[in-house]
Formats: structure tokens, C-alpha cells, sequence
């Protein structure tokens, strides 16, 4: 338990940690259009691509748009990834 704690813990700092290079627009609109091809809700998409700019870097971006496409993250992504998909919820599904 201390050490599933101890790596949630470590996957959070590398998300609040300063960012090497913010995702670019790019990202940001692909991110707005895959999301919206799988929910089709624009709110939701929209607070989504809002908060993965603020949560995560340019090269994390790159794993959640593939992990969006259906790829998975590299097991070294795994936790922050889980962490990134909390937090964003937490942001935009406040009560889910």
C-alpha cells in the first residue's frame, strides 16, 4: 500500500512538475477533434483539451492522443497517465 501511495505520489509531481514544452495548438485541436469523434460532447471535449494543457507537456500529449486512438501507454507512462485521466476528470466531471 505505502508503495502504490509512494508511486501515485511520484506520477502527480511529474504532472505538476514545470513542463519541458507546453502541447502545442496543434495537439490542443486534434485532441478536440478525436475527443469529439468519440463522445461528440463538446463541453466536455472542449474542457478536456482546456485542461490537458495545463496538466501536461507536449510530449505526454502524444501519449494520450495515441491512447485516445486506442494505443496504449508504455508501461514507464502508465501511472501518469492514470493520474493525468483522474485529475482531468476532476476538472471536468466534477462529480464522476
Amino acid at each position: 500500500m505505502i508503495e502504490r501511495l509512494a508511486a501515485l505520489a511520484l506520477a502527480a509531481a511529474a504532472l505538476t512538475a514545470p513542463a519541458l514544452a507546453a502541447p502545442t495548438a496543434a495537439q490542443k485541436a486534434e485532441f478536440l477533434a478525436v475527443c469529439m469523434g468519440i463522445s461528440g460532447d463538446e463541453a466536455l471535449c472542449t474542457c478536456k483539451a482546456d485542461a490537458a494543457m495545463d496538466l501536461i507537456d507536449e510530449r505526454f500529449m502524444g501519449v494520450v492522443l495515441s491512447s485516445m486512438k486506442g494505443g496504449a501507454p508504455a508501461a514507464s507512462d502508465y501511472e501518469a497517465y492514470n493520474t493525468y485521466v483522474a485529475r482531468s476528470n476532476q476538472i471536468c466531471k466534477p462529480n464522476y
